[in-house]
Order: C-alpha cells, then sequence, then structure tokens
C-alpha cells in the first residue's frame, strides 16, 4: 500500500487551500508590475525580485530564478508580461525535486527510525503526533520516544499525541538522558515489530557543539541496535517565519546529518516561498510541508503539486482542473 495513498485527493485540496495567502499575494504583487507593462523588460524583472525576496524566498534563490528569466527575455528577444507567471512557474520547477524518500513505494527499511530535530515553537511535536496518525491509517505500526527530556511539557505533550493516535509512547520524565530514552524506544519496537520508530529530541537551539554531542550520542545508542539507523534525520522548520527558517535550517544542517525536512505552518501565512529557498539552497528534500492544523493536513511533498497549488490562477483551484 503506498503511503498517504487513501488521502490523495483530499491532500490536494488542503494543499490548495493552505497555500491560497501565498498564492494571493503573489499573483496580486506581479500583476501590479506588469500594469501598463506589454513585455517583460528589466522594471518588471526588478520588480518581480522585490516580490520574491519578500515572499521570503530567499537572496540566492531569487537572484537564480531573475538570472535565468534574464537569459530568456535575451534570448527570447520579445518576452509578454502575459507569460511572465509561466515562465516563472517553469524557472521555481526546475529548483525543486521531490523527496525520492522511498516512502510511498514500498522501499523504506522496517523498522523505518525516524530522528527529528528542530527548536521549540516550531511545530515539532505535532508533526510527529499528524506523521504517527498517517502511518497508522496506513496500517503501520508505530511507537514514538519522547527523548525531548528538557522540558516536562514536551514529554506530556507527546504522551498526549500517543492516546489520540492510539500509538504507544516509551518516556522516562523530564531530566532523564535522551540518548537512554532513544536506546529504550528502539529495542522495544525491534521487540514489539514495529514497523516505525519516531523519536522526539530536544527542541532548545544548542550551540553547535552541544548539539552534535547530544546527536551523536543517541544516534550512537539507536546503531547499537540498528546499525543503519537513524534512517531518516527529519528537521521541522515554521515555515511561518521566513527568514528565520532558513537560519534554523542553515545551523541544523550545518551541524547535524539532517537529511529530511519538514516545513509546518504553511496554512494562513503569505511566506510559502521559503520552501523554494529551502529546497534550492540546501539541497535536502523535503518531505512534508504542514496545511492545516488537523491531523490529516500534514502531507508528503511532491513538487509538482506544490508548484501548481502555487502558480493556480486566483479563482481557478488546481483540484477543479
Amino acid at each position: 500500500m503506498a503511503l498517504f495513498g487513501l488521502f490523495k485527493k483530499e491532500s490536494k485540496q488542503q494543499l490548495d487551500k493552505g497555500l491560497s495567502a501565498t498564492r494571493e499575494n503573489l499573483f496580486s504583487r506581479v500583476a501590479r508590475a506588469v500594469v501598463g507593462k506589454s513585455k517583460v523588460d528589466e522594471e518588471v524583472l526588478d520588480s518581480l525580485e522585490e516580490i520574491l525576496l519578500s515572499s521570503d524566498v530567499g537572496v540566492p534563490t531569487t537572484l537564480r530564478i531573475i538570472e535565468r528569466l534574464q537569459e530568456r527575455v535575451s534570448r527570447d528577444k520579445f518576452v509578454g508580461t502575459t507569460e511572465l507567471n509561466r515562465l516563472l512557474k517553469e524557472e521555481v520547477a526546475g529548483l525543486m525535486a521531490d523527496s525520492g524518500n522511498g516512502q510511498e513505494d514500498g522501499t523504506m527499511p522496517m523498522p523505518y527510525v525516524i530522528l527529528v530535530v528542530g527548536v521549540n515553537g516550531t511545530g515539532k511535536t505535532t508533526t510527529i503526533g499528524k506523521l504517527a496518525y498517517r502511518f497508522s491509517k496506513e496500517g503501520r505500526t508505530v511507537l514514538l520516544g519522547a527523548a525531548d527530556t528538557f522540558r516536562a511539557a514536551a514529554v506530556d505533550q507527546l504522551k498526549i499525541w500517543g492516546e489520540r493516535t492510539g500509538v504507544p509512547v516509551v518516556h522516562q520524565g523530564m531530566g532523564a538522558d535522551p540518548a537512554s530514552v532513544a536506546f529504550d524506544t528502539v529495542k522495544s519496537g525491534v521487540a514489539q515489530g514495529s514497523e516505525v520508530i519516531i523519536i522526539d529530541t530536544a527542541g532548545r537551539l544548542h550551540n553547535k557543539a552541544n548539539l552534535m554531542d547530544e546527536l551523536a550520542k543517541i544516534r550512537r545508542v539507536i546503531g547499537k541496535v540498528i546499525p543503519e539507523a537513524p534512517h531518516e534525520v527529519l528537521l521541522v522548520l515554521d515555515a511561518s517565519t521566513g527568514q528565520n527558517a532558513l537560519e534554523q535550517a542553515r545551523q541544523f544542517i550545518s551541524a547535524t546529518e539532517v537529511n529530511a525536512l519538514a516545513l509546518t505552518k504553511l496554512d494562513g501565512t503569505a511566506k510559502g516561498g521559503v520552501v523554494i529557498g529551502i529546497s534550492d539552497q540546501f539541497k535536502v528534500p523535503v518531505h512534508y510541508i504542514g496545511v492545516g492544523e488537523k491531523m490529516e493536513d500534514l502531507q508528503v511533498f511532491h513538487a509538482a503539486d506544490f508548484v501548481d497549488a502555487l502558480f493556480a490562477e486566483p479563482g481557478k483551484s488546481m483540484t477543479n482542473k
């Protein structure tokens, strides 16, 4: 059974809705930039650069997009403003790639161990709960580990999510050794035959040395049970924080072996462009995006669906095509 396959139709509808603020902001501002213009010229491109930057696409990615558009305008000599949205969509699509994480074609190893990292407030624990719900709905057995022992609230929150989703949680309480919790979680998961093991980690932003030391210890003890684990180190970022999310990505990726990203809180923000910048700049695949508060609103990321939803004409939902 393909992971999340049961939710395909609902996911596209919610993705379209979740990106509405970013899409409407982008389209309205691009429309104003081309008023009275018949072709894409330097003034239009300058305005577009400002629009992309204010949408939190990020400087390097914005400059890359503008340079490519300049090349096309120069090559084609005359590019009408009516073509701008199509060209912009093509350039954005060219910068993004699907996750290719093997979870939808059934190739992921069992048990599949996910180590979740990120700062407090990004929706990290909520993301874990929604992942547990998704995996469980697909008929997979899931086990959670509460290794964020720095705050008692983090352990309690994960236990609440466990109760909501019917997923067991391994915990030792506040102040326990995170590596010990992680070890017990993986050992229990193997003994129980769990298919997916998800481990929460401390949500404070460490200095780089402490972050590396703590997560390295967790990885070592997990590896004693499953040598190739963790299979996924998932960094959770709050998309609504824009450039702060980019900076957090930079710090965590430079300090840890992050190999997957989850972007939360895309619904209700006009800063959805940050997904484009992060995907392009760090070359770490986005595996999940959060586009709502309901448990089913955490989606597997598909670049093509994301770009289609982002550039759907206002009033013309991608789900009505």
